[in-house]
């Protein structure tokens, strides 16, 4: 009997290796899913017929677990210090603050505006948090996936940050940002330390107007990914000095070989990231193969290579999202010349594989994008080819000029321009609107995973086009019967905070009841929050935004809701004239063409079996105390009621005449001016939401909780539940 051959093609050593690695670390992490990458990595192995594949599968299983429960297992040094209000002294980088005493990283909330450099600031340090809201930032797993082998994991946070002294960064790092920024204007200059250092610090703080972030205009015109370093900056620079070593007639181990040496400087240099590291590898790999003769290696090995160093040293950037991002679109890109031989020949050969490049890394990043910023720009690809041509230009002139110091004043008045072309792109194609999407579940997985596989199979011959067309229109319909199926009753209680807002969603009636806010801070709590939440939970337009009286933690956030989702028409009550959150409230609706209405006692909407009612104000006469003023109101469908009553105290809700409740919203966030005995044995809730954050006010009050207690109605806290998802009826 012959033995069994090996499977045509040559399988890359390390692809069955990382298969291995990722179910090890995910194993660790507690995740069934590590089970089928191992068995992955396997089948593999078994299908090439060559069992040394399987021992390295086995091997690698072992050498990811071993890392990650290192990691996981480590102490974290800021724990006896936490909720403390302490002063601290370190290197910061834009992100993190390094301590040498203890060991640790923390982050500063605000942010300072100071650059990078030498700080010693005070604040109280807090425990990292978890994932408070559908699609919000989980803090804690983000701080774990910024841990490796041979870093320290960032411990914790240190909030109300005051900044006491400052010393502005020196070395290399501060010659090339002085480069960098020098004769530019801010936000030239932001753009530039975010293009060439990875340092999007300043640039956060840009905005082009009121409202216009320039951040969200990049995410919204596909173009986030420039303002983080990745393989274009890598493939820019080396390709820019190896053209230049041509020209001087070099040979092929100078031409490759210099840039080889320079990356690890380049590395050193640059804001440490997934993306950037794994494109330093994967680099590395093809000029050191160039370098010695050896051709261009297999794609998929180098991949698989630089995923396997990777991982091994940063086991838990298998989580962060820059990591799955930076891999996914390189493993896309690999199919770009095969999908630039299906455009038409006559085009010329760089715009052939730019709109291939561009297609592909969108699609291969697609659930990713989707799932975690809840949007999907529609413009991506002529702004990436605007852009793209932009940055070969502005990527290798702004290096120089970082190494010329502030020497490069002249170099920068060119700079300047390219990046004034730059903003204007972003901003241009910003204005597109995106398609909102929710939070992807394993089926959105398995049905894109099914919908890659047939695309392709297209590509490689394996199947006709009829065949993988009907193949993703049926995995799109699979994903997007079940919300049509079963559409949301519910009431979701978002956690934003020492704060107030609240969805009600019916299929036919989305209702959102204040959007917080952050008193004292430029948190933008309806950007970053609220917003986020309603596209994890699919809420693409708002019927009805609430704005129930004049408080920031109420309102603040509503601005943004306006100007980012659709909106049907803005509720208020007293319309006051001088407040200037309010005003900031109505201005953001007359700029976006949204009715404003002043309800009244009676006011009703009706959708569903269901009915909304305006319990408050009778709007005959205004109190100067603006939680006097307060909107409340009562929602019922099929003899299920709920009661909503903004920071109305005692004395207005004993006037209400609400009746019995099966829900109640406590006012107030639990005052102990509101919710009194008498008014809970009026309504007898079984259950009432306290929405309350981080405060100094007392809430909820003791009194408040006993008086619940004493009612026999059970206390649900946002503080302590984080977002509440209410069924309705």
């Amino acid at each position: 009997m012959n033995a069994p051959r090996a499977r045509a093609g040559s399988l890359p050593w390390p692809v069955p290796a990382v298969a291995g690695v990722i179910g090890g670390i995910l194993l660790a992490l507690g995740q069934a899913w590590g089970v089928a990458a191992l068995l992955a990595g396997a089948g593999l192995a078994l299908w090439h017929a060559r069992p040394v594949l399987l021992a390295l599968v086995a091997l690698g299983g072992a050498a990811g677990w071993a890392s990650a429960h290192a990691v996981l297992t480590r102490p974290n040094t800021l724990t006896p210090w936490f909720g403390a209000q302490v002063t601290v002294q370190g290197e910061w980088d834009g992100q993190f603050l390094t301590l040498r005493d203890p060991p640790a990283r923390l982050t500063l909330a605000p942010k300072p505006t100071q650059g990078p450099g030498r700080l010693r600031v005070s604040g109280r340090l807090l425990a990292p948090e978890g994932r408070r809201t559908p699609g919000g930032f989980d803090q804690a797993a983000w701080f774990r996936a910024q841990g490796g082998l041979l870093s320290v994991t960032p411990g914790g946070a240190l909030v109300g940050a005051r900044v006491r002294e400052f010393q502005p960064q020196g070395g290399l790092r501060g010659w090339f940002r002085r480069g960098l920024t020098t004769g530019l204007t801010e936000r030239q200059g932001a753009l530039m330390q975010a293009i060439e250092l990875g340092d999007r610090g300043d640039i956060s703080r840009e905005q082009f107007s009121e409202g216009e972030a320039v951040r969200d205009a990049f995410a919204r015109a596909g173009l986030a990914h420039l303002m983080a370093l990745s393989g274009q900056n890598v493939a820019i620079l080396t390709g820019a000095l190896i053209l230049l070593l041509t020209r001087l007639g070099a040979a092929p181990a100078w031409r490759f070989g210099l840039p080889v040496g320079l990356l690890g400087p380049y590395l050193l240099l640059v804001q440490s990231s997934a993306s950037i590291t794994r494109a330093v590898l994967m680099g590395g790999a093809v000029l050191l193969a160039l370098a010695l003769g050896r051709g261009r290696p297999d794609p998929l090995g180098v991949i698989a290579l630089a995923a396997l160093a990777c991982l091994l040293l940063f086991p838990l950037w298998l989580t962060d999202v820059g990591f799955q991002l930076s891999f996914l679109a390189v493993l896309a890109l690999t199919q770009s010349e095969r999908v630039a031989g299906l455009l038409p020949g006559r085009w010329p050969r760089w715009l052939r594989l730019g709109l291939a490049a561009t297609l592909l890394a969108e699609a291969g990043t697609l659930p990713v994008i989707a799932g975690t910023f809840g949007q999907v720009p529609l413009v991506g690809l002529p702004a990436n080819l605007l852009a793209e041509g932009l940055m070969a230009a502005l990527v290798p002139l702004g290096f120089l000029a970082g190494l010329l110091g502030p020497l490069a004043l002249p170099l920068n008045v060119v700079n300047g321009v390219l990046a004034d072309a730059l903003l204007l792109v972003a901003r241009t194609f910003g204005h597109a609107p995106v398609l909102n999407w929710g939070q992807v579940g394993v089926g959105g997985f398995l049905a894109y995973g099914a919908a890659v596989l047939a695309g392709w199979l297209w590509l490689l011959g394996r199947v006709r086009a009829p065949a993988a067309l009907g193949t993703w229109l049926a995995c799109l319909l699979l994903t997007t019967l079940p919300g049509r199926l079963h559409p949301a009753r519910e009431v979701v209680f978002l956690d934003v905070g020492q704060g107030d807002s609240t969805l009600i969603r019916l299929p036919h009636l989305t209702v959102l009841v204040d959007a917080g806010g952050s008193v004292g801070s430029d948190y933008d709590v309806g950007a970053h929050t609220v917003v986020p939440t309603l596209r994890a939970l699919g809420v693409r337009t708002l019927d009805v935004l609430v704005a129930t009286h004049a408080d920031t933690d109420h309102i603040e956030g509503a601005a943004s809701v306006l100007r980012q989702l659709p909106v049907g028409e803005v509720w208020i009550g007293q319309r006051k004239t001088d407040d200037p959150v309010l005003t900031a409230v109505l201005l953001a609706a007359q700029e976006r063409h949204v009715p404003v209405r002043e309800v009244r006692r009676g006011d009703q909407v009706t959708s569903d079996g269901a009915s909304l009612t305006v319990l408050w104000p009778a709007g005959t006469a205004w109190s100067t105390e603006d939680n006097d003023n307060s909107v409340a109101l009562r929602l019922e469908s099929r003899g299920w009621r709920a009661a909503f009553l903004g920071d109305l105290p005692d004395p207005a809700e004993g006037t209400l005449a609400v009746g019995p409740l099966n829900l109640l919203k406590a006012a107030h966030h639990g005052s102990r001016h509101s919710s009194s005995a008498a008014f809970l044995a009026q309504v007898t809730p079984p259950d009432t939401v306290i929405s309350v954050g981080r405060n100094t006010y007392g809430h909820p009050h003791p009194d408040v909780l006993a008086r619940l207690a004493q009612a026999h109605s059970r206390a649900w806290r946002t503080d302590q539940l984080g977002t509440i998802r209410w069924p309705v009826p």
